[in-house]
């Protein structure tokens, strides 16, 4: 096949590229430059697609033996994936980029500038595994290395583009084990950090990234009652479950922390109250992506399922309440703490990937009188 190896210029896709070498495939090496913020170029970038990133590319497909090239996907980059981290924070929701990177530009416009260019498909260096069922279609799982995990992020893709989707480090034990292999292929990036943060959050200061973006908005902190309890610069910088940075001059009567519970930013107001009221065990989402058909069809079904609204949270067992082609509705057989609209929910069943969808809202169901239940975060 002709492969098209996603190169971030860090171990991970370096590693993900030798063996589709390794494997026979016609590979290319690309870097998606996503930023012309010089801010970004620096040494030492905390995100990654940093001016550094795209010399380590270059020279990771040097030892490699295969051609490479720099995409400037700054402007779809922007459009897309930095246009919706602030529509959405604006809006009182909490987004996840790197979803909102996987479906727009990893496997959207990289994907389909690849196929138009005659490749046969995608490769990078996210753990996540692709089993092809006896059918031809395809099924996206977990990873092995569950810590290292990224079907989360990667289940907004669907079936199709997963269908072109290569991903050689879904087997890999551990992350040492792929520096172990780096090293061994006399690639320069073995010992390189992972990335963290946003990657075009230069500074990783979140807050100050949207206060430049979207400008100052003052407004109150009201407790559930409506007594205004603080101020803030704009609602938008605040997110459901968020605990630090509140300043708040007056304290809970109990003593007791308080807990962002909503963002309303059409009052431009952000409410406030105690971590038991962040406990829900229903979640509603939409935009649904499936892998599963008759899950979309809302037939019933046998097993456990399992959900996560989290990139590094753990999995909740779960039932679908509802679900149609865009939409589904679950309910929680372990409440969780701090659920966010603007999240990404996926359903699994096991290991397997069975949809995706973006959290709308999340509610609890009134317990009976007497009765208590243990929570995640």
């Amino acid at each position: 096949m002709r492969v098209l190896a996603a190169l971030s210029g860090g171990v991970d896709s370096a590693v993900a590229a030798a063996r589709a070498v390794e494997a026979g495939h016609d590979v290319v090496g690309v870097h998606m430059a996503l930023s012309r913020t010089r801010d970004q170029f620096r040494t030492g970038s905390r995100g990654c697609c940093s001016i550094e990133d795209a010399g380590d590319a270059r020279r990771a497909a040097d030892v490699l033996g295969i051609p490479y090239y720099v995409w400037d996907l700054s402007e779809r980059f922007e459009e897309t994936v930095v246009a919706d981290f602030l529509a959405e924070y604006a809006a009182g929701r909490t987004p996840n980029p790197c979803v909102r990177c996987n479906e727009h530009i990893k496997f959207a416009t990289l994907l389909d500038k690849a196929l138009a260019l005659g490749f046969d498909a995608v490769c990078t260096g996210h753990y996540a595994r692709v089993v092809t069922r006896p059918d031809g279609s395809h099924e996206l799982h977990r990873a092995r290395d569950l810590a290292k995990d990224q079907s989360y992020v990667l289940a907004v893709m669907g079936p199709e583009r997963l269908a072109r989707s290569i991903f050689p480090l879904g087997d890999v034990a551990s992350k040492d084990e792929t520096r172990r292999e780096a090293a061994a292929r006399g690639l320069s990036v073995s010992a390189k950090p992972d990335s963290y943060d946003i990657c075009f959050v230069a500074d990783g200061d979140t807050q100050g990234f949207l206060r430049d973006r979207l400008g100052a908005r003052p407004g109150e902190v009201v407790d559930t009652s409506g007594a205004v309890v603080g101020t803030h610069d704009g609602a938008y910088a605040y997110t459901v479950g968020q605990r630090r940075g509140l300043a708040l001059g007056r304290p809970a009567p109990d003593g007791r922390p308080r807990y962002v519970l909503a963002v309303e930013p059409v009052h431009n107001r952000v409410v406030v109250g105690s971590a038991d009221e962040l406990v829900v065990d229903h979640v509603h989402a939409d935009r649904a992506v499936w892998y599963d058909d008759a899950a979309a069809s809302g037939a019933p079904r046998e097993g456990a399922l399992s959900v996560q609204v989290r990139a590094h949270g753990a999995p909740v067992p779960a039932a679908l309440a509802h679900a149609d082609a865009q939409r589904l509705s679950v309910a929680l057989h372990e409440p969780l703490r701090g659920v966010a609209a603007g999240q990404s929910l996926v359903v699994y069943d096991g290991t397997r990937v069975v949809g995706q969808a973006t959290v709308t809202s999340a509610e609890r169901t009134p317990a009976p009188a007497g009765s208590a239940a243990g929570t995640r975060a």
